[in-house]
């Protein structure tokens, strides 16, 4: 599990003002081309002409995403959160101890795909947004990079730790694999403590995108751990802010390698 229930996305950097203005953010509910219909969280922002799709961790939507998502809104991009579990829990509110691992393991790549299309489709209704991203953590990191195969219209894919190689030889939604039809542009995000990604993946990954001439910046963050992007972890603020900075400077430019 990446963000445990008490877990709050770090705050943006103070040389990051924040937008005046935002009405906060707003409860949904989507439907996917099968017909499910899934939770979402969508939080407009006062001006600006980016948005962001956000994938949450393994628990699907909760507070961390929701206020994540107000935050990118307080910066000036559009943002929607979407959960995983429609199709097996509905969208009843869940309590801290949902069994998100028995849901999980439900999840079907394309579906996940589907609900991101339709949280797309959600977030241009909304709002006056011109160009959209894909972030993700941790299973959603993964589902971020494979969005960049997978999603058509979009302008690039930011995944925070995200693991890229195959989980075994059943896995067949390895992003690693996916290079080859990957299409945007891509922001990878790494703990280098993180003791599930060692460091042979993140460089098998960029190496892989460099071969196919996808623009892409893969940053390792040493010493700090799966899950950083927490507030609770002051130790990291350092590592917070710069991934704040590169994820809007990425989302403001189209280009991974921009530091706002």
């Amino acid at each position: 599990m990446c963000f445990p229930p008490e877990a709050r996305p770090p705050d943006l950097p103070a040389s990051i003002a924040p937008i005046s203005g935002g009405a906060g953010g707003d409860d949904a509910i989507l439907q996917s081309a099968d017909g499910t219909k899934f939770l979402a969280f969508v939080a407009p922002a006062p001006q600006g002409e980016a948005g962001v799709v956000i994938a949450p961790d393994v628990r699907g939507l909760h507070p961390f995403y929701e206020d994540l998502a107000e935050r990118f809104a307080s910066a000036g991009v559009h943002a929607i959160a979407f959960d995983y579990f429609g199709r097996t829990a509905g969208t009843e509110p869940r309590p801290d101890d949902f069994p998100f691992r028995d849901h999980s393991a439900k999840t079907k790549p394309e579906q996940v795909q589907a609900d991101i299309t339709a949280s797309v489709a959600e977030l241009r209704r909304r709002t006056p947004v011109h160009h959209v991203f894909v972030v993700g953590f941790c299973f959603g990191g993964r589902v971020a990079f494979n969005a960049a195969a997978e999603q058509m219209g979009i302008a690039g894919v930011i995944g925070f730790y995200g693991v890229t190689r195959r989980r075994d030889e059943q896995d067949h939604a390895a992003p690693i694999d996916m290079v080859d039809r990957m299409h945007v542009p891509i922001l990878g995000l790494f703990g280098g403590a993180d003791q599930g990604i060692p460091p042979e993946d993140n460089a098998a990954f960029a190496k892989a995108l460099e071969q196919r001439g996808i623009p892409h910046e893969v940053v390792t963050y040493p010493g700090a751990p799966h899950s950083f992007f927490d507030r609770r972890f002051a130790d990291f603020k350092q590592e917070c802010d710069d991934a704040w900075k590169r994820v809007l400077g990425f989302v403001g430019s189209g280009d991974p390698k921009a530091v706002r």
